[in-house]
């Protein structure tokens, strides 16, 4: 069956240490759900300012491929400038919310992700008055904030402070927010009415058995440089996958990335039911139990 599914790899042919290093490197991302949230951010990314803008929510377990998902966006929207100009535009400036909820270090993110000096101690009207004039300047036409779940971390003042900050932003700059982060993201916006009905839901659930599952196992066969066919939408292999990833997607991605090192590695050069029983794989939750005994 092989010619009817070839590995189309460009690597494929190259020395084992070459393929394996690209598979250290390389995440993996292309998948349905994946394409439905990259359209969404790019229609947000040229909705025009308005003053109230939309916002969005991202949503999904751990590992889960959320900001695989966000940081595929940034570098399709990367920094540049005009020739006739003497700044950088940043259409998108992605920053990690603190961990815990605290407008001045979120400011403090984005200056340094933006590379601008600052004064750690400047009073917070300060900060926030730099970050909003550094934004403008840039040209900023969306801001992405990553855990956005770490804002239960704090009381319920300062919960409502930092997305009160968010909401500040949004209104004054005039440019989309995406929140990312897991289910606990929820709780997280919706202690503020008014900010739940601006960010717009979009989850990220754990796979199952279907018909866009197995389309996601071959589009990750055709990322992975081996110089045989493992069929892994096949029946037998597919639901290995799925109980040993426990439908997450950067599990599978895990998973996968080192049983094709390890048949790579053999020489077997696809991956089979037996491989993926070598290569002393611990589920999710296996893990989670680990830890668990452990404390």
């Amino acid at each position: 069956m092989d010619h009817l599914h070839p590995n189309l790899h460009p690597l494929m042919q190259e020395p084992p240490a070459r393929r394996i290093k690209e598979l250290a490197l390389s995440p993996v991302i292309g998948y349905p759900l994946a394409k439905k949230a990259m359209d969404r951010l790019e229609d947000l990314l040229v909705h025009p300012p308005t003053h109230r803008m939309p916002n969005l929510l991202l949503v999904g377990n751990t590992n889960n491929g959320k900001t695989v998902i966000a940081g595929r966006f940034l570098e399709l929207h990367p920094a540049y400038s005009l020739p006739d100009e003497d700044f950088v535009r940043v259409p998108v400036v992605m920053v990690q919310a603190p961990p815990i909820p605290d407008e001045k270090r979120l400011y403090n993110g984005i200056l340094d992700k933006l590379a601008t000096p600052y004064k750690v101690n400047d009073k917070i009207d300060r900060k926030q008055h730099q970050v909003m004039q550094l934004l403008a300047t840039v040209q900023a036409r969306m801001l992405i904030i990553d855990e956005i779940h770490h804002v239960l971390a704090g009381n319920l003042t300062k919960q409502r402070g930092f997305l009160n900050v968010i909401k500040y932003l949004s209104n004054e700059l005039q440019i989309p927010i995406v929140a990312i982060g897991t289910k606990d993201a929820f709780r997280a916006i919706h202690t503020d009415p008014q900010l739940a009905n601006r960010f717009e839901p979009h989850l990220l659930p754990r796979w199952r058995d279907g018909e866009d599952y197995r389309r996601l196992l071959a589009s990750f066969e055709r990322k992975l440089p081996l110089r045989k066919s493992s069929y892994l939408e096949s029946d037998e292999l597919s639901l290995k996958i799925l109980s040993m990833s426990e439908g997450a997607i950067g599990e599978i991605s895990n998973l996968l990335r080192q049983a094709a090192i390890r048949a790579i590695h053999n020489g077997q050069e696809c991956i089979t039911t037996r491989l993926l029983e070598q290569i002393g794989w611990q589920a999710p939750s296996q893990r989670k139990a680990v830890i668990n005994l452990m404390n």
